[in-house]
């Protein structure tokens, strides 16, 4: 029986808590600290889980610890866990946006470290995960983290870290730009008289058919679009303009820009750490 804590008590760890309770993880093998008397309270009541006000305290003799902070918390929470986990050397599993593997090992030592970059759909275990190991990584490790975010849905190792950024640009970010065009399809159907009620259920219902059309069918997104685009007709045309705007590359430029964002985050963190 794996022993996994969890720093930091979230939505994003209890999702991940509830994942494994459903997976078939025993509640006595997780704990979890959070600082927040509130919530620390409602995580031990919800999931039946140990819980603690001290990091350190959750994380002894533990052997896999889930960092599922924000990035400006790391700063604040190092000093005090650095000693409990080189006493005790477990998987490290960080779900902070941005931080890189060297950042980690800097501040947590020489440590097997899995770098993840989870989105906000695993809260309903349909999340897409990227991950990446240093070297100090086992088989049975990556399988052991592997395991943790399987619990919240789809996952993906990559190989070269440079790409996390783009992992972060494309899955973590990814789902604010879904809910953008489904707020200009709302928009749209509305400008053109539709009860708006009516446009944004019909615009959901669609995007989620047709995620689960591409998700179930194994076709490539090209493929299912062609078979649903009638020679002039109405999908066409629409599809004209969007060509017309440049579509394509619309979404290379944002994807580009957050995904240099993300760069920009892990150097603001070196930053802190200069005099």
């Amino acid at each position: 029986m794996t022993r996994i804590a969890f720093i930091g008590g979230g939505n994003m760890a209890r999702s991940l808590i509830g994942g494994l309770l459903r997976h078939g993880t025993a509640a006595a093998s997780l704990r979890a600290a959070e600082p927040q008397a509130a919530a620390r309270e409602a995580l031990g009541r919800d999931f039946g889980i140990a819980t603690f006000a001290d990091n350190a305290l959750a994380a002894a003799e533990a052997e896999v610890v889930v960092l599922a902070v924000k990035p400006q918390v790391m700063p604040a929470i190092r000093e005090g866990l650095r000693d409990a986990l080189q006493r005790h050397r477990p998987l490290l599993v960080s779900i902070a946006a941005g931080v890189r593997l060297d950042q980690l090992e800097r501040w947590f030592g020489a440590l097997p470290i899995v770098r993840c970059m989870p989105n906000t759909p695993a809260l309903i275990g349909a999340g897409a995960t990227g991950l990446v190991a240093n070297a100090r990584v086992s088989p049975p490790q990556r399988a052991q983290a592997q395991h943790i975010l399987d619990a919240a849905g789809l996952t993906r190792w990559i190989d070269d870290e440079a790409l996390m950024d783009t992992v972060t640009a494309l899955s973590g970010s990814g789902p604010a730009y879904f809910f953008a065009l489904v707020e200009a399809l709302e928009d749209a159907a509305a400008a053109q008289g539709l009860p708006r009620d009516t446009a944004r259920a019909l615009a959901v219902q669609t995007c989620l058919g047709a995620g689960r059309m591409l998700a179930e069918s194994g076709e490539a997104p090209g493929e299912l679009r062609r078979r649903v685009t009638s020679p002039n007709g109405t999908t066409q045309a629409a599809l004209e303009s969007f060509a017309a705007d440049d579509l394509p590359r619309i979404v290379a430029r944002a994807v580009a820009a957050a995904t240099r964002r993300g760069g920009e985050l892990a150097a603001a963190l070196d930053g802190q750490e200069r005099p």
